[in-house]
């Protein structure tokens, strides 16, 4: 068997790039731990398939086991999250490559959309960080053609309803938990969305490994940054005082709960705040993730009081998950930009574009199951 004179040095990086210990990594090579380690010592040699694996399982080009040193990764956009109001030194691979992912599939829809002589984004830094509150959010219902709040219907229906009209706009909306497989999730703790500005093909991104409730937030928060011009990464982090992102968290609290409709409604007599929630829910039609923030927002109760309250609805989100889902295929629809993977199948069906590469663009889709995809997407 061929021996891959590979840096030893390459292998710990890549491990430890992924988050593995010796002895889950191995269990992922399906090799002993003896043998890993003699591997990362270079005490014993490894073979070229055996590189192969060892790359495949942490998720780099196998051409990097062969460097001299790490390569430097970056985030390809800005990054506006913060810990303590200090920004954080380091992203996971996991953000990275999805960053990358997006952009990818944005430099191929702006091509699409320059063959097909489409105009501008209209909607892209209307406004910019100086502008107020009320005025982005006017603006922003007016484009999206939506009143202050719906008068009827539930939240999950409001955010179906916000991202189609988004999508007219011609924004596309993009929103998965992980990258392709379970074992590779998008952390919450990490990032809750980004955003990337183009005049032809914004971009919105919403982690989905988020409580369904804090995504109504989050898309309008990255609405609010393809607003104003200013593509970056999101945490959500009330207590930011970057300034942008106090802007976009304000403007999406104003426009998902107008602050006079809530305070008139709001009760500082009750024993327990939470109760002001089931009226509140009632009214608004959106989710308590997004009532909770607003009150904390509007200083009704403290950071502790919010913090222990989102801490209940994500334990009880997480209890919920894994019974059941929908089909393969309406998960891509919902994973993936309407706008997008439309155009992507479009071209693919009319062979202009490879089935092998529309498969790629759509998340690493068969190329035998476009044709079932595009049935589902109605084309």
């Amino acid at each position: 068997m061929a021996i891959a004179n590979i840096n030893t040095e390459m292998l710990i990086w890549a491990r430890e790039r992924s988050g593995f210990s010796v002895s889950e990594f191995a269990r992922k090579c399906q090799v002993t731990e003896e043998k890993l380690v003699e591997w990362e010592s270079g005490a014993k040699e490894i073979t070229f398939n055996q590189a192969m694996t060892y790359a495949n399982k942490a998720h780099i080009p196998f051409g990097y086991l062969f460097l001299d040193k790490p390569p430097i990764e970056e985030l390809p956009i800005p990054d506006l999250r913060t810990v303590e109001s200090r920004a954080l030194d380091k992203a996971s691979p996991e953000l990275i490559e999805v960053t990358k992912l997006m952009l990818q599939r944005q430099e191929w829809y702006k091509e699409y959309l320059r063959q097909h002589f489409s105009a501008p984004c209209q909607v892209v830094g209307r406004f910019s960080v100086e502008d107020s509150v009320m005025k982005i959010v006017s603006d922003m219902r007016s484009k999206l053609s939506v009143g202050a709040h719906p008068d009827r219907g539930t939240w999950e229906d409001y955010y179906r309803d916000l991202v189609k009209r988004i999508e007219e706009n011609g924004i596309l909306v993009m929103r998965q938990a992980d990258l392709g497989h379970h074992t590779r999730p998008l952390k919450v703790e990490e990032f809750r969305g980004f955003a990337i500005v183009d005049e032809l093909a914004p971009i919105i991104f919403v982690n989905h490994a988020d409580s369904p409730g804090a995504r109504l937030f989050t898309l309008i928060h990255e609405l609010c940054h393809i607003w104003i011009g200013q593509s970056g990464i999101s945490d959500g982090n009330p207590s930011t005082h970057r300034k942008e992102e106090v802007l976009c968290n304000s403007v999406a609290a104003e426009f998902l709960v107008p602050e006079a409709e809530f305070s008139d409604l709001w009760s500082h007599a009750v024993d327990d705040w939470t109760e002001n929630l089931v009226i509140l829910e009632g009214h608004f039609h959106v989710s308590r993730w997004v009532l909770a923030r607003r009150a904390l927002t509007l200083s009704y109760i403290h950071s502790d009081e919010y913090a222990s309250f989102i801490a209940e609805e994500k334990a009880r989100y997480t209890k919920q998950t894994g019974n059941g889902g929908p089909t393969y295929y309406k998960t891509k629809k919902s994973q993936i930009s309407q706008l997008f993977s439309k155009a992507v199948v479009s071209q693919a069906m009319a062979g202009q574009l490879l089935l092998r590469e529309a498969g790629q663009l759509l998340g690493g889709m068969k190329p035998g199951n476009i044709a079932n995809f595009a049935e589902e997407l109605g084309i």
